[in-house]
Formats: structure tokens, C-alpha cells, sequence
């Protein structure tokens, strides 16, 4: 399972990559930049997510 301590990266990286696009789209003028914003705090989420479930497993193989 050691693929999961990199693969919450990839999650703060969307984060980064949608809230630059929000923004890009709020210099624009554009009217709808929210989308980017829902998705890049649901990358966020799923970073911490992912972030404490490998800690969890982890831990587990640890402890047997």
C-alpha cells in the first residue's frame, strides 16, 4: 500500500491547479468561477482523507 502516501498528492495538487483556475476566472469577469472553487475544496478534503486513512493503515500493519 505505499502507492496511497503519493496519491494524496495528486489530490492537493488538483486543489492548487482548480484554485488557480478560479481565479484566472474571477480576473476574467467571468460569472461562474464556483465550480472550480467546489471541486478544489473537495480536492482538499480528499487530500486530508486519504492523508489520515494512510495513517490508519499504517498504523494497523504496524501494530501485527
Amino acid at each position: 500500500m505505499g502507492y496511497l502516501k503519493y496519491t494524496q498528492y495528486a489530490y492537493l495538487i488538483v486543489a492548487i491547479l482548480f484554485t488557480y483556475e478560479a481565479i484566472m476566472k474571477i480576473s476574467a469577469g467571468e460569472a461562474t468561477p464556483w465550480l472550480s472553487f467546489l471541486i478544489a475544496g473537495m480536492g482538499v478534503f480528499m487530500f486530508f482523507f486519504r492523508r489520515k486513512f494512510a495513517n490508519k493503515l499504517d498504523n494497523r500493519n504496524k501494530k501485527q
